[in-house]
């Protein structure tokens, strides 16, 4: 709405780095939207500063300007013309319970703006919250064309979050306004340290510094509902007055790291769009396959039945294994200091794994191991029960599969790149279908869909496009703020 600052700067120069190759250009557009404001707010003396906004634009690499006025987006007056209601339910709570029709206003203009410019890509600030979920709504519900991208709240040297609106405070109300960004931190860091907060001390505090609250609400990040019990992220909003200045501000309130858990069946992709997908959103690669074919070549070495289950428990008495990187990027598996990274994608590794993986001492161990590198998050995990097993609360849940035609053309690929003999596909495919059929009959965490799991089929899907659809999934649970996506040149 123009008052452009630094926030708006990081907005424009993300869509630099983001948009479609075959985009030619990053519009910023301009229309202090009539609509979104209540008959007392401060529509007329709303920051404009047409000059300053070009140059701070054009300094941000943006190549065009749309200031359009209010004849270009509604003809004949905003009141000719069909708006939008907003879903009720997204706006009970925070800025919605006290501004009626404000994001009626703005679900309208988005719309209209949107079907006038017709971007590939739409770039968000995530500092007012409320708005982003609501237009991302919008989006989806409306099925429009266009990617939405979020940037997390950016903020000045002192902490305060940069808004159009700072410009109404002098230097003493602004020291006053400090107390909001400070109170929501601290609430931050006590959850992080394992303790609950008050939110009537909150309110207490942000009173005694001279701010006027309005509401500081504890709510569900997606449905804008306020948090009843503990989960992993919460968010934290207020709104309160300055002086005659309304600010808004946010934290999110997390007990962990972000968790992606990636379940399906052998032969589906799941190692290679995982790592990939891992690295593209800086998340700990955690591969539990790895750890029971890792196993499973360890009884193969001490020659122990498979049915044995004492003699199982015996060799997995204090176990050491370790998943890391080596220098070239690829993932090293040492169990008991040897290096079985390679040896345990033979063949012989891969027929034994489903039945060792059925043994209560095997998935006991690896379990157990599994869910303690799990406590901090940060970290994605693929496997056959890792949704349902390991993390069930994993802020997304994938089953990732693909047809047993599809999976046998990989499996022959993938053993005729290591050098392994290669099967014919007819038999491949009917060892992956039984192969399936044990998993998911199996008694101990059979293999199937987690509660809550988004199902994905990656026939005739390229890596990289699994890769895209995946952080698309996590950016639908997961804020930019929360887990900002690591930039690389």
């Amino acid at each position: 709405m123009g008052g452009l600052h630094r926030g708006h700067s990081e907005l424009i120069q993300t869509a630099t780095r983001c948009y479609p190759k075959n985009a030619s250009s990053v519009l910023v557009s301009i229309f202090v939207n009539p609509l979104q404001f209540g008959p007392e707010e401060d529509f007329d003396s709303y920051p404009r500063d047409l000059d300053q906004d070009c140059e701070i634009a054009r300094q941000a690499n943006a190549q065009a300007i749309w200031v359009p006025p209010i004849t270009e987006i509604f003809p004949n007056g905003p009141d000719s013309h069909f708006k939008l209601k907003a879903p009720s339910q997204l706006q009970q709570h925070l800025c919605g319970a006290s501004r009626k029709g404000h994001f009626d206003g703005v679900a309208t203009v988005i719309c209209r703006l949107l079907k006038l410019v017709q971007p590939q890509v739409l770039v968000l600030g995530e500092k007012d919250w409320q708005q982003f979920i609501i237009v991302r709504n919008l989006i989806k519900d409306l099925g429009l064309p266009v990617r939405l991208v979020g940037v997390p709240t950016v903020r000045d040297h002192d902490g305060l979050a940069y808004s159009s609106r700072n410009s109404y405070l002098s230097k003493v109300l602004r020291q006053k306004a400090l107390a909001l960004p400070q109170s929501l931190q601290k609430a931050a860091k006590e959850i992080e340290l394992g303790r609950e907060i008050n939110l009537n001390k909150i309110k207490s505090d942000l009173k005694q510094a001279g701010l006027k609250v309005e509401y500081l609400e504890r709510v569900d990040p997606l449905s804008l509902e306020p948090v009843k019990t503990a989960q992993s992220i919460s968010l934290l909003a207020a709104a309160v007055k300055c002086g005659a200045t309304r600010l808004i501000d946010h934290t999110f309130l997390m007990n962990r790291k972000p968790i992606v858990a990636i379940d399906g069946p052998a032969g589906a992709g799941k190692s290679t769009v995982t790592k990939a997908f891992a690295k593209k959103l800086g998340l700990l690669y955690l591969d539990t396959g790895a750890m029971y074919r890792a196993v499973t070549w360890l009884i193969l070495k001490k020659k122990i039945d498979p049915e044995n289950k004492e003699a199982i428990s015996r060799v997995l008495t204090n176990l050491k294994l370790d998943l890391n990187h080596s220098q070239t990027g690829s993932q090293n598996v040492i169990i008991n200091g040897n290096n079985v990274s390679e040896a345990i994608r033979s063949p012989e590794i891969t027929s034994l794994v489903s039945q060792i993986a059925t043994k209560g001492p095997v998935r006991e161990a690896l379990t157990t191991q599994q869910k303690a590198l799990g406590l901090r998050g940060g970290l994605v995990a693929e496997g056959r029960d890792i949704g349902s097993a390991v993390f069930p609360d994993a802020e997304l849940k994938v089953f990732l599969t693909a047809s047993p035609s599809e999976r046998a053309r990989r499996r022959a690929n993938d053993l005729k790149e290591k050098g392994f003999k290669v099967p014919d596909l007819i038999t491949l495919e009917k060892q992956i279908e039984e192969r399936d059929k044990i998993d998911s009959s199996r008694e101990i965490s059979p293999l199937k869909e987690a509660e809550g799991a988004v199902r994905l089929i990656t026939d005739g899907l390229s890596v990289q496009g699994v890769v895209n659809i995946l952080v698309e999934l996590f950016r639908s649970k997961v804020p930019e703020e929360v887990w900002p996506t690591p930039q690389t040149n």
